[in-house]
């Protein structure tokens, strides 16, 4: 296993198309619109929509739609080959003003101190579906959204399936459930081919559950055992399930899990990096007894298993602590069990 040790090899890594992603653009019409792609994972989603593209010599325009807040970001992009589009989302006039395009990969939404801002959590996460979903109601839209969703599971239960009820907790949860029903509610009036990409967790290096873990072993900080168990997956892995989702899209649509096999333990995963790192795990809090967890059978089903495996994603986690590499310090908060983010 080849270890990463710089930004821009692990931003190459993420972005390197695999032979599915390659064989899906070739069977695809029509351009890509990714719409909230500054964030976390958009701008190695685009990169790999874009070099899929290229490696299969078809002609495909790939445009990345941000408020880009980074003027390096989006000249980045850029030099990749992708058409970037400056656009408040929240501002209808200008999401009318996107280009039309019969791909559209949705991103945007908010998480990360959505205790703070309610309202702006509600309205990103409810209104901007309905503006996105009226721009492109003859799209294929692969929508992401999150297991919180559905209700914390006991480790024996294997995690919730496509099918299961939902009961979200606290506002993020709900708001992320009502940015599923305004995409529901377009795809029955209007056709819009959908699919809800139920994501948890996405782990690249310098962020998500894993590196959370190992960031506090390596501090020797205590780790919470409140919430006992997670899911997570590699983003690269994450950033291929997604592009090969559009070919999934439905009216009504079509639901997802994505995540990796494996229901990981927080002390198991805690005890690896301790002994990775020389040095104890400390551990705080009491099993609650249920996490948030995702099966994902649905999915390695229809697209194949992820090509990282936990044991090599937990070896690149702890190799890029070790040598200082950088974190993005956006804490997953998996641990909280009220909903409060």
């Amino acid at each position: 296993m080849r270890f990463i040790e710089t930004e821009s090899q692990l931003e190459d890594l993420l972005a390197t198309p695999n032979a599915g992603d390659i064989a899906a653009v070739q069977q695809l019409s029509g351009d890509l619109l990714l719409l909230g792609a500054g964030g976390k994972m958009g701008p190695s989603l685009a990169r790999r929509c874009q070099r899929a593209i290229e490696a299969a010599g078809v002609k495909k325009q790939v445009f990345a739609v941000s408020r880009f807040s980074s003027a390096q970001a989006r000249e980045e992009l850029e030099t990749a080959g992708i058409a970037t589009i400056p656009c408040d989302l929240l501002n209808r006039d200008e999401v009318d003003r996107l280009p039309d395009c019969e791909n559209v990969l949705y991103l945007a939404g908010r998480k990360f101190g959505s205790t703070d801002r309610t309202d702006l959590t509600w309205a990103s996460n409810a209104i901007v579906p309905a503006y996105v979903a009226h721009r492109y109601q003859t799209a294929r839209i692969v929508a992401f959204s999150t297991g919180n969703v559905y209700p914390f599971m006991t480790v024996a239960s294997g995690g919730s399936v496509e099918t299961d009820a939902l009961d979200p907790r606290g506002e993020y949860a709900n708001s992320c459930l009502a940015r599923e029903r305004v995409f529901e509610y377009f795809s029955h009036e209007y056709g819009t081919k959908c699919l809800l990409f139920r994501l948890n967790y996405a782990v690249d290096l310098r962020y998500g559950v894993l590196v959370d873990i190992a960031r506090k072993v390596y501090a020797q900080e205590a780790v919470d055992l409140t919430v006992s168990h997670f899911n997570v997956i590699w983003q690269g892995d994450a950033n291929s399930y997604a592009l090969r989702s559009l070919a999934l899209c439905e009216a009504p649509p079509y639901v997802l899990n994505v995540t990796g096999a494996e229901i990981c333990s927080v002390r198991e995963t805690a005890e690896y990096f301790a002994t990775r790192f020389n040095r104890p795990a400390v551990f705080q809090g009491e099993d609650a007894g249920v996490a948030l967890l995702n099966n994902a059978a649905l999915c390695q089903q229809l697209l194949g298993a992820p090509e990282m495996t936990l044991d090599e994603l937990r070896e690149l986690v702890a190799h890029w602590i070790e040598v200082g590499g950088t974190s993005l310090n956006k804490p997953t908060k998996f641990e909280v069990t009220d909903g409060r983010f």
